[in-house]
């Protein structure tokens, strides 16, 4: 077993918001958008379906990127799950990879 802390997150999912780009006082750009994601997985042997909502944001060039999509777009998403903030422990995606899906 190893002792490495893993914390990756890949989720195929359409956006449902996106936020106003604003920028960090230091000029980055940042957004925050929600993405929802409905499919079928396998629990205990049993078929399961699942549906969630999802908060997530991109810095830099990706929030630029993610800033040019419509709400109703479907993506491929992968990145890390941290606390919102220092007061509020409400998980939120931080995206490192956005890939728009074919057929928007």
């Amino acid at each position: 077993m190893t002792t490495e802390a893993v914390n990756e997150f890949r989720l195929a999912a359409r956006i449902v918001e996106i936020s106003a780009l604003r920028r960090t006082p230091a000029g980055i750009p940042v957004l925050s958008c929600v993405l929802a994601h409905e499919s079928q997985q396998i629990e205990a042997g049993i078929a399961r379906e699942t549906k969630l909502e999802l908060s997530a944001m991109a810095i830099g060039e990706l929030a630029q990127t993610l800033a040019a999509a419509a709400p109703g777009t479907s993506v491929s998403v992968m990145g890390f799950m941290a606390a919102k903030s220092v007061r509020s422990r409400v998980p939120v995606l931080h995206l490192n990879v956005i890939e728009f899906m074919e057929g928007n």
